[in-house]
């Protein structure tokens, strides 16, 4: 049997579209305002975002408490 290649295009739905950094990373950085100011973030915006995102964007009293019970559930 032959190997099958596959080849995607663009980006894959399932992959995260923003980077994570670790805790060591933003603390050699000089904590949470430095490490966002180094990459051009204004920590000041944002509450002003956050009113920009749709409601939507949000869960529900019902869907946060349901969250955080399975959390519970899972530790």
């Amino acid at each position: 049997m032959g190997k099958k290649i596959t080849t995607t295009s663009g980006t894959l739905p399932n992959l995260p579209r923003y980077k994570s950094y670790s805790i060591d990373e933003i603390l050699a950085a000089g904590g949470t305002t430095a490490f966002a100011n180094s990459l051009g973030k204004d920590p000041a915006k944002i509450a002003t975002n956050l009113k920009d995102l749709p409601k939507d964007a949000f869960l529900t009293k019902d869907e946060a408490t349901k969250a955080l019970e399975l959390l519970k559930e899972n530790e």
